[in-house]
């Protein structure tokens, strides 16, 4: 098969196993739901078969390591997707995992949950392995969309509709932004291709230049709405607050992580040429979230608001990587971007599954409400003060060593002031996290006699629990399979 200009066209359907494996599993997940009487099962099945979808496509992508190319010039195979089709699948296994019994209970319509939650997973893998702009764009609204349903799924929570229209308004605005952006980016290069965007600005812009510029305040504004980095974070919040618990860890993981995917696509590879004209954008921009996530995050009572602005301030270290994107050293510093990304990723999931597992006991959200959870829980309290530790820089745990290998790539890119910074606002962040802490472990519990959480519960916390003080002690793997992920991202450029 060929294109409109005569170029055949890669169409090997097997590189995209894994997301149809995850979209066969959701029709399937959905079916059964349907028709759950009929076939004599109970809502637990749900959970199971989703896992057991998600297993396959791990299995699948990790078949296919060796199998890369491009599939009809729209989608990339390399060691990037790669990457990143087992962070999303990893992720959306534990946040099942992990918070099934909160689903049970807390979330209306829970066969279209865990449907949308496996098709949202295809819409991030895809932004992260798209080469063709309307295919990255179509990913994004397959991700929004569903996210902006299950925000919505909360049962018997007022906030969660008026998060969800919020969430809707005002993404509808900075979708419509980050379009007209790639509209513009399109006149100036001609082609939707990224190897063909690279080439025409490596030539230059010439007289199109204030169309180049502008394209790229609306690119950089639209994605920045999607990573909830200020000013354009006023969404998540509420998003955060309204939603059910699940749906805010995977906002505050799979979402962000597919952000970021997309800004190194993008900004490492076809926008690379034009750095001079965006790099200054996002340098600001990072200023900004880190100074007004950690410093808002210090006036929250709310532990979902609270996470909020604290995943708002991680944005900030995160973009501060892209700004520092270069031709000569690049591919260092979006594999510095790779390490931190993983271990934000496993440090959250671990304080999100904490608390969820305390709100299926407590049915609170408060700050306060943790008062004495060393003396009813200590497991909890102990996972929940590591992660939060973890988020802050503490060394031993993976936020310390991710954290060390991003601030210095950014050191050597020249951005060393940038670094002062995110070095200052972390130690802000330090606080509200012992803010949390200190109701765990100085206060005396609000109920008499210890708990336990279930048994996957313990399994779940257990193993991230793990795997963060082993990346704090010994993060070469993570670094070395991030650096990989990130030489295909220039080989591929």
């Amino acid at each position: 098969m060929t294109d409109i200009l005569g170029n055949p066209l890669n169409m090997q359907y097997e590189l995209l196993l894994p997301e149809i494996i995850l979209a066969l599993t959701a029709l399937a997940v959905v079916f059964v739901d349907a028709f759950k009487r009929e076939f004599n099962v109970g809502y637990r099945a749900l959970p199971f078969l989703s896992l057991i979808g998600l297993g396959g496509a791990a299995v699948a992508t990790v078949l296919l390591m060796n199998d890369q190319g491009d599939f009809a010039r729209l989608v990339e195979v390399d060691d990037f997707t790669t990457f990143f089709r087992l962070l999303f699948i990893s992720t959306t296994a534990v946040v099942i995992l992990g918070s099934w019994e909160y689903i049970e209970e807390h979330v209306n319509h829970v066969g279209e949950f865990f449907g949308l939650l496996l098709l949202s997973t295809i819409g991030a893998i895809y932004m992260a392995a798209a080469r063709d702009l309307l295919t990255a764009y179509l990913a994004i609204e397959v991700l929004s969309f569903s996210l902006y349903v299950m925000v919505s799924m909360a049962r018997n929570d007022p906030r969660s509709g008026e998060a969800v229209l919020k969430y809707i308004l005002l993404g509808g605005v900075a979708s419509a932004m980050l379009l007209y952006g790639l509209s513009l980016l399109y006149g100036v290069a001609g082609s939707t291709q990224y190897s063909e965007i690279g080439e025409a600005l490596t030539g230059g812009s010439g007289d199109m230049e204030l169309a180049l510029l502008l394209g790229f305040v609306m690119i950089v504004s639209g994605l920045a709405f999607k990573a909830s980095a200020a000013p354009f974070h006023m969404w998540a919040p509420d998003a955060y607050e309204g939603a059910p618990w699940p749906v805010t860890a995977y906002i505050a993981t799979t979402s962000k992580a597919a952000t970021f995917a997309l800004f190194l696509r993008w900004f490492a590879g076809p926008l690379l040429p034009a750095v001079d004209d965006w790099a200054w954008m996002l340098a600001s921009l990072a200023v900004v979230t880190m100074v007004i996530g950690n410093l808002v995050a210090l006036q929250q009572h709310n532990l979902k608001r609270l996470l909020a602005y604290s995943s708002i301030a991680q944005v900030g270290y995160l973009l501060m990587a892209v700004a520092a994107l270069s031709t000569d050293k690049g591919s260092e510093t979006a594999g510095a971007l790779l390490v931190h990304l993983g271990g934000y990723l496993i440090t959250n999931l671990v304080v999100f599954i904490a608390i969820i597992h305390f709100y299926n006991r407590e049915q609170k959200e408060e700050i306060t409400d943790l008062k004495g959870l060393a003396q009813s829980n200590p497991y909890l309290a102990l996972v929940t003060t590591a992660g939060l530790f973890s988020l802050a820089g503490m060394p031993l745990l993976a936020g310390f060593f991710t954290k060390f290998i991003l601030f210095q790539a950014v050191a050597d890119a020249g951005y060393l002031w940038l670094v002062v910074v995110a070095v200052v606002a972390s130690t802000v962040s330090l606080y509200y996290y012992l803010v949390v802490i200190k109701q765990m472990y100085l206060y005396e519990p609000l109920a008499e006699g210890r708990w336990r959480i279930t048994p996957t519960g313990y399994l779940v916390t257990g193993a991230l629990f793990v795997v963060m003080v082993v990346l704090g002690l010994w993060g070469t793997p993570l670094y070395e399979v991030a650096d990989a992920a990130a030489k295909a991202l220039f080989i591929s450029a």
